[in-house]
């Protein structure tokens, strides 16, 4: 069968997340798949049936949501696609060079630190905390923070959600900045995550008083992510390159 690594929410090679994609002649078991998915050894690994059934797993788990593994997915099939997903039905359609997703808004709601959380981000300036369906969302002091941040990752994977976003106003072109770490998730950092922007958009869209966002997710790789909050929608758009074509073996 066909396997991909696409770089998603990038247009060069070797920037933004990578992400594998299978592409399925038939369903297939799920210790199969999360075997392949230890063996890519990507944050995210998508598998998709000829019906657009896609799933996704990270070399230690299966998730709910992924964004940059989905833009990778319809990056390989091409033209305007519809997924069946554990998060409902996901559209992503080219626009202009970009792929445009629409994903589920995820608003978060305002919390105080879980147990750990603020001796894991040791040194940072937290204004908030907020928790969305997947993540903890922590505002930090400044744009500087977000991108200098050290934080304890054994302490985080102790968080109990699936990862914790770390975000503050925009430094330079972006409006905004964040860095998402998954450790519970077998991931200590992702490079760029679409699936945190729901949360994000969710999160800054009323405190900016703007309706669409550049995102920037300050990982060493680093990605963009355009994002549009419409009522209970996120509308997140990316670029993609694909780095490497093969067949998976059986």
């Amino acid at each position: 069968m066909e396997i991909f690594v696409v770089d998603s929410f990038t247009s060069e090679r070797f920037k933004g997340n990578p992400a594998a994609v299978v592409l399925l002649a038939e369903p297939r078991d799920d210790a199969w798949m999360q075997d392949v998915a230890a063996e890519m050894k990507h944050a995210e690994t998508a598998f998709v049936t000829p019906d657009n059934h896609l799933r996704w797993f990270t070399p230690t788990v299966e998730v709910d949501l992924c964004g940059h593994a989905t833009l990778a997915t319809a990056h390989v099939l091409g033209g305007e696609q519809r997924f069946t997903t554990r998060s409902g039905v996901l559209t992503c359609i080219p626009d202009d060079g970009w792929i445009r997703m629409d994903f589920p808004a995820d608003p978060p709601e305002l919390t105080d630190p879980p147990v750990g959380l603020t001796e894991a981000l040791s040194h940072a300036t937290i204004k908030s905390v907020a928790r969305g369906r997947f993540d903890f969302l922590v505002e930090l002091g400044s744009a500087k923070e977000v991108r200098s941040l050290r934080p304890d990752v054994q302490g985080l994977a102790q968080i109990p959600s699936r990862g914790v976003i770390v975000t503050a106003p925009g430094d330079g072109a972006a409006d905004i900045v964040s860095r998402c770490f998954y450790p519970a998730a077998g991931v200590p950092e992702d490079p760029v995550t679409g699936s945190a922007h729901c949360t994000l958009a969710s999160y800054w869209v009323p405190r900016l008083q703007r309706a669409d966002l550049l995102a920037e997710q300050a990982s060493e790789r680093g990605g963009f992510v355009r994002a549009t909050l419409d009522q209970d929608r996120v509308q997140l758009c990316g670029q993609a390159v694909t780095v490497l074509h093969g067949r998976l073996t059986e």
